[in-house]
């Protein structure tokens, strides 16, 4: 199945919804919309195009309602997912979905393309677990490329999971909590050994942190400066 869903914030009307497929959205605020599932997808063969535009001066929260859950199928254990955010000069996006539980057996693929105006603002959240409770044989990788006025600002690749770089019989990372944010000036900081934000050199931070489990992993939104300027949802 193929899904596609485009919403289009502008500063002076309430944010605009295209759905088909089986992912839609619901304004939930005159800056908020939130994600919701209309069928069950990921599923190996799937293949979801999600776009977000923030218009000039515009400001815009994107959550969901539930965590997605990436199943394998019978033809095909990999899945793939596309997403698409551009914020024009002036324009403050902030992005939060509830974590991607990949099940045993499947392997889903994510690119994140992120196109941001020299003044645009922000927040960009995503948490990854693999597997569900017993489970520890599902696969992820994400690709996180973001320009800044047409230039890089960041090239970003990890994988979670069977068959990734990362897997080690021993101690292997199933979980994922990052976090983009621009701008932001903080230095780099490291927490523990499996956390860590990194300046980027156009401005902006990545945080990152790895882990077992996303319950027991380190969260940008528990340290005492995770406070980041980003859009009210109201």
């Amino acid at each position: 199945m193929r899904t596609d869903l485009r919403i289009v914030a502008t500063a002076d009307a309430l944010p605009e919804i295209h759905a088909s497929g089986g992912l839609a959205a619901r304004r939930t605020g005159p800056h908020t919309v939130h994600l919701v599932g209309t069928a069950a997808t990921p599923l190996g063969g799937d293949e979801l195009h999600i776009s977000v535009t923030v218009g000039q001066g515009a400001r815009l929260a994107v959550r969901s309602v539930a965590a997605t859950i990436a199943l394998p199928a019978a033809a095909t254990r990999i899945s793939c997912a596309r997403w698409l955010f551009e914020v024009a000069e002036g324009g403050e996006l902030d992005v939060e979905t509830e974590p991607l539980i990949v099940a045993g057996g499947a392997d889903h693929r994510a690119v994140t393309t992120v196109r941001l105006a020299a003044d645009a603002r922000l927040r960009l959240r995503e948490r990854v677990q693999i597997g569900r409770a017993g489970e520890d044989r599902g696969a992820w990788r994400g690709d996180l490329i973001a320009d800044l006025d047409g230039l890089p600002l960041l090239r970003h690749r990890l994988g979670l999971g069977c068959a990734a770089a990362t897997d080690d019989a021993l101690s292997a990372s199933r979980a994922l909590d990052s976090e983009l944010v621009y701008p932001d000036d903080r230095p780099v900081e490291t927490f523990g050994l499996h956390a860590t934000r990194l300046p980027l050199a156009a401005g902006g931070s990545l945080f990152t942190a790895v882990g077992a489990r996303l319950s027991a992993t380190t969260s940008p939104r528990t340290l005492s400066d995770a406070a980041v300027s980003a859009p009210a949802t109201a």
